[in-house]
């Protein structure tokens, strides 16, 4: 059974035994938590204690930033007890290549979904036509572009639903509550793109110019709308430890609702390898 917690700043979901190996699990954007639920479900029945945060800017988790990678990395690291796993998806992907940079000897392994490394996916922008697919990311630098994202009971969110994982669908519940927590601290989940543009434009710092030694698997959606599994090419070169890529066929972005099963089958089997 799943329930609402409060840890410190952040609001999570929980599932499994209390004092079983803890894996986090992070969502990215335009998502939330609860489209995670059947992801958490299965894999604290699979003996591990789960949690999955409202990122900060997403409510009802601490609204402030700033929304820098290592920023929010820091806030993953403060939800790790003793030494955990990290699955990420998007920009929960993101901190987790940070949080693995930062303190490796913390995180047992980690999966990391939808995004490679960062520094491939910069790569991608001149060596694949990723630069097209990712205009949104430009369009968020743009100073009115905020209000024009959140017009129409947040129009352009359902858009990105609909291109990044084609054919898949929200229920409309399920639909609300995503919005409604998207709206609570809106334009904070946007923000994310700007800090992460002004950190670029100063050069790629920090853990994320770092190889990543903790053992990690990749994946990625093979009709994934909003990053092409192309963009994942050469990210071997950035982990220095276990690595592993695999397109997962059939399924675009949002994996954990197109195939919660066949995903958590690859998260279970690869965190069980980790010493």
């Amino acid at each position: 059974m799943i329930a609402q917690e409060r840890h410190g700043d952040f609001e999570v979901l929980r599932a499994g035994d209390r004092g079983a190996p803890r894996v986090v699990v992070l969502h990215g954007f335009p998502d939330h938590p609860p489209t995670f639920a059947p992801l958490v479900e299965r894999i604290a029945a699979a003996g591990y204690d789960v949690i999955a945060p409202w990122l900060r800017g997403y409510g009802p988790s601490i609204g402030g930033g700033p929304y820098d990678p290592e920023t929010i990395a820091r806030d993953v690291l403060s939800l790790v007890e003793d030494r955990a796993f990290l699955v990420g998806h998007d920009w929960g992907a993101v901190a987790t290549y940070a949080a693995c940079a930062l303190a490796p000897d913390r995180i047992r392994a980690a999966v990391a979904i939808a995004v490679p490394h960062p520094m491939a996916f910069l790569r991608s922008f001149v060596t694949t036509a990723q630069l097209a697919r990712s205009w949104y990311m430009l369009a968020f630098q743009l100073p009115g572009f905020p209000t024009i994202a959140a017009a129409r009971d947040l129009a352009l969110i359902d858009l990105l639903w609909r291109r990044w994982s084609p054919g898949a669908r929200l229920g409309d519940e399920a639909r609300a509550s995503l919005h409604a927590d998207l709206r609570a601290h809106w334009p904070a989940p946007i923000t994310y793109y700007r800090d992460a543009a002004r950190a670029a434009r100063n050069g790629i710092k920090g853990p994320l110019a770092s190889k990543i030694t903790v053992p990690t698997l990749q994946l990625q959606g093979a009709r994934d709308g909003c990053i092409a599994p192309s963009a994942c090419r050469g990210q071997e070169r950035f982990f220095a430890g276990d690595f592993r890529a695999e397109v997962m066929p059939g399924v675009g972005h949002f994996v954990q609702v197109e195939d919660p099963s066949g995903l958590a089958e690859r998260v279970i089997s690869w965190i069980r390898r980790a010493p």
